[in-house]
């Protein structure tokens, strides 16, 4: 890891957690989107969901990411969430660092299976995940908004 970056794990609440996580969502899904403070506050005490920020030298949040570990009857597994990098800090390897850490993070729980998914239209994002050892999975993905 760069030796200027530091990647931490959100513990704690606060408004400018809440704030970063705010406009990072807005990069992610390009358009306005907020997490409610009760929301945040689940998340960072569940011991199943590990968020991640990285930050530069000046402190400043670059980008984040969301690790969430569950077990089945087939394994302990984790999915990679909401990987954003803020715009100005776009392909300078932050995503790369995020990814690392999170594959590193999982091995040391345990994880037998890491997956994610990807927007097609992602097409930097989708080389990064296949560079860094991620295979495409043939199958449908269905979703249901409830």
């Amino acid at each position: 890891m760069n030796n200027k970056m530091k990647i931490k794990e959100i513990t704690s609440y606060d408004e400018e957690t809440k704030t970063i996580i705010d406009d990072l969502l807005k990069v992610l899904v390009k358009k306005s989107l907020s997490i409610s403070t009760p929301m945040l506050k689940e998340l960072i005490s569940l011991d199943n969901s590990h968020l991640f920020f990285v930050f530069d030298e000046d402190e400043n949040c670059m980008g984040m990411l969301t690790l969430g570990i569950y077990i089945s009857p087939t394994g302990k597994k984790a999915s990679i969430e909401d990987v954003v990098v803020g715009e100005k800090y776009q392909g300078r390897g932050f995503g790369k660092q995020l990814i690392s850490f999170a594959i590193e993070f999982a091995i040391q729980k345990g994880v037998s299976l890491l997956s994610l998914t990807s927007n097609p239209s992602k097409v930097a994002a989708n080389k990064l995940y296949l560079k860094q050892g991620f295979e495409r999975k043939e199958t449908n993905v269905y979703k249901m908004n409830i």
